[in-house]
C-alpha cells in the first residue's frame, strides 16, 4: 500500500484539528476544510465509526484527496451513555463546551448523584478514525480510554470535555495533563496507533 504523504484533516474543530496534525508525522502534508472552503456534512449516523465514515467520504470526494476524520466523544454511564454521539452538539451553535460541561453537572444534579466519598462517575472517551480514499477505500479504528468524572472542573490544557475526565490510574483531568502526557494514554492516540503504519515508510 503506498505511503500516505497527503492528507485532508477532515474537521472545522481547531483544536481537534491541531491533535491530529501533532499525532500525523511532521512530513505528511496536512490541508483543512477551512482553508479549502469545504462546508462539513450533515453527521446523520447513529454511532462514532458512522459519523466518522460521512465526514471523511465527503471531504475527500470533494476534493479527490486522502482524508482522516474523526467522530469522537464522551460516554458518561451514568446518564445512560450521554452526551456520547451528541457530545459536540451539547455545546450548542457557538461549540462552547463550557456549556456544554455546565450540562453535565445539570444532568448529573436531575438524577440526584451525590459526590459522597467513594462514589464515582464512570466514563469512558470514545475516537473513531476514518482514513478514506478518493476510489472509496476506507479504513476505520477505534480508540478507548476508560475513567471518570471529576467533581469540579480543572485544568486549562487541551479541549472539549478534557477539563473534567479523570483517565483511569490518573488522579488528574486530561486539562491538568500535559500534551505529550496526554497522547500517550488518549483515545485519540490509541485510534491513531493502529492505522499508524500506512503513513511510515
Amino acid at each position: 500500500m503506498k505511503i500516505i504523504n497527503k492528507i485532508i484533516v477532515g474537521t472545522h474543530n481547531n483544536e481537534k484539528f491541531k491533535e491530529i496534525c501533532d499525532l500525523l508525522p511532521k512530513n505528511t502534508i496536512k490541508l483543512s476544510p477551512q482553508t479549502l472552503n469545504l462546508p462539513s456534512p450533515r453527521e446523520t449516523g447513529n454511532t462514532f465509526e458512522e459519523n466518522s465514515k460521512i465526514k471523511a467520504k465527503y471531504f475527500s470526494k470533494k476534493t479527490n484527496i486522502i482524508t482522516i476524520s474523526d467522530d469522537s466523544g464522551l460516554i458518561i454511564d451514568i446518564l445512560s451513555g450521554a452526551p456520547g454521539i451528541y457530545s459536540s452538539r451539547w455545546a450548542g451553535s457557538t461549540n462552547d463546551f463550557n456549556i456544554a460541561i455546565a450540562k453535565v453537572y445539570s444532568e448529573l444534579k436531575k438524577i440526584k448523584f451525590k459526590w459522597n466519598k467513594g462514589k464515582k462517575v464512570t466514563a469512558r472517551f470514545v475516537s473513531c478514525l476514518t482514513l478514506y480514499w478518493p476510489d472509496g477505500k476506507l479504513i476505520s479504528s477505534t480508540g478507548i480510554v476508560e475513567g471518570k468524572i471529576s467533581e469540579a472542573k480543572k485544568g486549562s490544557n487541551g479541549f472539549g470535555y478534557d477539563p473534567i475526565f479523570i483517565p483511569s490510574g490518573y488522579k488528574k483531568t486530561f486539562g491538568e495533563l500535559e500534551k505529550k502526557e496526554k497522547y500517550k494514554i488518549d483515545h485519540r492516540s490509541k485510534a491513531f496507533l493502529k492505522i499508524s503504519k500506512l503513513f511510515i515508510g
